[in-house]
């Protein structure tokens, strides 16, 4: 293993709050970084020590399984002591603020403070207020800025290079933190962006961050070299925005069919959890074209690199 964050390629920030305004050299330092720790997860013994002695909150304020385990994983493959909360059956429940939680956990000497809550803004508002490193584990409608680097980490280990890559991000735009830091990362390393979906589920004024807009899923089958499909987020929509999951599918859901009649197979990512049958089908997701379950490991592999890159800047591993 080699991971070499010399003084010549420092992280601007010390948090990471979103890949907005992030520069296509430190997204690739992030992404070198994490190369080089995912050989960790191969070994008979999947540990290091590199944070040993380093304390990381996990601060889940909405339910999760993939990042929050992702985390997880990463903290302990680090050897780093890690406490999990969740907001059933803390204070929070109570009346006590964000703030009031996040101060009463860094006064335990917390170093680290990895957040995932359901109002955009949070992470950069405890960023602010607290001594701690901040890492945005999703916020509201605003940005998941490590699943927007494990998505470009696995489109970089398909093609190699992402400058002129053509990825189109397919579904509920609106709703979606995950297409934000998509765009942002894509751009910053010289990708081209083409946000597809229902008019009802695409932001306004989307166009001016740089990305094209179609409302035609086969059109954007035919221009893709790889396809991000989003979850379609019910959740969070409060308002009838879609005839049916039934006329969605038909609509704009990724077939096998529609695969076959476009005459091109693109690259198939997906953030998760995928609503089988409504944005994309079993047929898809579990083909040859689907780079899913790779997005996954390399979940755990960018989670490191951000934890060591944050909470040790000084650090050199050779071969550790």
């Amino acid at each position: 293993m080699e991971l070499d964050n010399g003084r010549d390629r420092p992280l601007a920030s010390r948090h990471l709050l979103g890949l907005e305004g992030m520069s296509g050299t430190e997204i690739t330092h992030i992404l070198d970084a994490a190369e080089a720790l995912k050989e960790i997860l191969d070994r008979p013994i999947k540990k290091v020590p590199t944070l040993r002695g380093v304390t990381v909150v996990n601060l889940f304020f909405e339910a999760s399984t993939r990042t929050r385990i992702s985390f997880e994983l990463a903290e302990k493959r680090l050897s780093a002591d890690l406490v999990n909360f969740s907001k059933t059956g803390s204070s929070v429940s109570k009346g006590e603020t964000l703030l009031d939680t996040a101060r009463n956990i860094e006064a335990m000497r917390v170093e680290v403070v990895v957040i995932r809550h359901q109002s955009a803004g949070a992470p950069g508002f405890l960023a602010q207020r607290l001594n701690s490193v901040v890492i945005n584990a999703g916020d509201g409608f605003h940005e998941h800025p490590t699943q927007g680097l494990l998505d470009l980490l696995t489109l970089r280990q398909k093609f190699g290079e992402l400058k002129g890559l053509k990825v189109a991000v397919i579904g509920d735009i609106s709703h979606s933190r995950v297409a934000m830091s998509n765009l942002y990362g894509l751009k910053a390393l010289g990708a081209e962006v083409m946000l597809c979906g229902p008019p009802t589920l695409m932001p306004r004024g989307v166009e001016s961050l740089g990305a094209k807009v179609c409302h035609n899923v086969d059109q954007a089958l035919a221009w893709a070299d790889a396809l991000n499909v989003l979850r379609l987020q019910l959740e969070r929509q409060h308002s009838a925005l879609l005839p049916s999951l039934r006329e969605y599918h038909q609509t704009f859901g990724i077939t096998r069919r529609r695969l076959e009649k476009a005459g091109r197979v693109p690259v198939i990512l997906h953030p998760g959890p995928i609503n089988r049958g409504v944005e994309i089908e079993s047929a898809v997701a579990d083909g040859n074209e689907s780079v899913i379950l790779d997005q996954v490991t390399n979940g755990v592999a960018v989670r490191m690199a951000v934890l060591v890159l944050l909470s040790t800047p000084e650090v050199a591993l050779k071969g550790e």
